[in-house]
């Protein structure tokens, strides 16, 4: 934007995250790894929007940036195989109640045309879809006001921490960054297709899944 910024902080940040990769396309949330969505929530997302503003500005930053694409990329992967055949994920971790937003990764990684090359954006969008309709249709969602209540199926104030609120449910609509797309994008105007579970759940043939390093 043209403002001053101080490179040594974003710096370190980078270095951090990098040094805080675990493998397989998930990194720890600080030193240790944490069974939650905060991989998508945050870490995969804004790595690359930070990348994106400013590995040109370094040559170090620059040389990141592949790896890290592979690594959402498999992110991207793993999160389209958490989707069931009945559009359910594992209710693991914290921040359960931003519902849906716990697919950002994967909707950025449609968005940014860069999903893994097994994942086509047709299923993505079927999977999304399902998984936002399983959340968003369930009963107790909205109070009286059309305002969404606390919880990730229907009303379920147990599961919001201490800094939740109802402007922070909102969160969930990162999983809507494909509306991005124009309607001519392969991932509206493609063919319906099923998502990996859907697949191997009706007895298709499907590649093996393979770790990266």
């Amino acid at each position: 934007m043209g403002e001053a910024w101080d490179r040594m902080r974003v710096d370190y940040a980078i270095r951090q995250h990098d040094e805080w990769y675990k493998g397989d396309g998930l990194y720890g949330d600080g030193p240790t790894l944490h069974c939650d969505y905060y991989n998508s929530f945050v870490i995969h997302p804004m790595l690359l929007e930070v990348l994106d503003a400013v590995s040109g500005v370094d040559k170090s930053w620059a040389g990141l940036r592949d790896p890290i694409l592979q690594r959402a990329q498999r992110y991207a992967a793993i999160q389209e195989r958490l989707i069931s055949p009945e559009a359910t994920y594992p209710a693991i971790g914290r921040s359960l109640a931003y519902r849906f937003g716990a697919f950002h990764a994967l909707a950025l990684m449609a968005l940014r045309k860069q999903l893994p090359a097994a994942v086509a954006p047709e299923q993505v969008r079927c999977a999304l879809t399902a998984v936002i309709k399983k959340s968003i249709e369930a009963s107790g969602t909205f109070d009286d006001h059309g305002w969404l209540r606390v919880g990730l199926c229907g009303h379920q104030p147990s599961i919001g921490e201490s800094y939740i609120s109802t402007g922070s449910l909102y969160l969930c609509s990162t999983a809507l960054l494909p509306l991005a797309l124009p309607p001519t994008d392969p991932f509206w105007a493609g063919p319906p297709k099923k998502w990996t579970a859907q697949k191997v759940y009706a007895g298709e043939d499907v590649p093996a899944d393979h770790a990266i390093s």
